[in-house]
C-alpha cells in the first residue's frame, strides 16, 4: 500500500468511526490526510469507495484477529470464548463508538449500495466462522449457535456505547458461556 492511501485510509477510518460516514467530507478526509484532491480520487474514485476501502480495512482487520487465535491451537469452545473476549475488551476501548459495520449500516441502509454490501460480506463472513467454530466443538445445532452468538455480539457493541461498558462486557461474555455451556447437551431432548 502506498504511502498516501495508508494516510489517507487510516485519517478517513478515524474520522468515519468518530464523527459517522456522512458527516465526514472528503475535503475533510483530503485536508487531515496532507494530501491532493487528485491524490485521493486515484486511490478512491468517490467517497463511496474511501468508505468501502475503510469497512475493507476493518472487515481484514477482525480477520487477522480471528485467525490469529483460531491459529493458537486451543479447543473450539476456547477459540469461542477468546474471540468474545476479544470483542469484550474492544467494547471497554477509549473512544469505543460502536461497531463500525452496524454504524455504516444504519447510515446506507439500501441492500444494494456498495457500501451495504461491504457490511453484509462482512457480517456473511464473521457468521460462516462462528458456525465453523460451533461446528467444531461437535455439538448440536451451530448454526443456531452462531447467530445467537452474533445476535450477542452485536448488542454488546450496541450497548457498549451508550453506557458503562464494563458491565456489558461481563454480561456478553456470561452469554457466551452459557450459550457453550447450554450447547453442551448432546441430546436436543434432554
Amino acid at each position: 500500500m502506498s504511502e498516501a492511501r495508508y494516510r489517507l485510509l487510516n485519517t478517513a477510518t478515524g474520522l468515519f468511526y468518530a464523527e459517522g460516514l456522512h458527516a465526514v467530507g472528503v475535503d475533510r478526509v483530503i485536508d487531515e490526510a496532507k494530501v491532493t484532491r487528485s491524490t485521493l480520487y486515484r486511490h478512491f474514485p468517490s467517497k463511496d469507495d474511501l468508505i468501502v476501502g475503510y469497512l475493507t480495512q476493518a472487515d481484514e482487520a477482525i480477520r487477522t484477529q480471528v485467525e490469529a487465535v483460531r491459529a493458537e491451537g486451543a479447543s473450539p469452545d476456547d477459540v469461542i470464548r477468546k474471540v468474545a473476549r476479544s470483542i469484550a475488551d474492544d467494547i471497554q476501548t477509549a473512544g469505543f463508538r460502536g461497531c463500525a459495520f452496524l454504524n455504516a449500516a444504519a447510515e446506507y441502509p439500501d441492500p444494494e449500495h456498495p457500501v451495504h454490501q461491504a457490511i453484509l460480506k462482512h457480517r456473511q463472513w464473521f457468521l460462516e466462522t462462528l458456525t465453523e467454530l460451533f461446528t467444531a466443538t461437535g455439538k448440536i445445532d451451530p448454526e443456531p449457535a452462531a447467530r445467537h452468538f452474533v445476535l450477542l455480539r452485536d448488542g454488546a457493541m450496541a450497548a457498549g456505547c451508550l453506557t458503562d461498558p464494563k458491565p456489558i462486557s461481563e454480561t456478553f461474555l456470561r452469554g457466551i458461556e452459557g450459550l457453550l455451556t447450554y450447547r453442551s447437551r448432546q441430546d436436543p431432548e434432554a
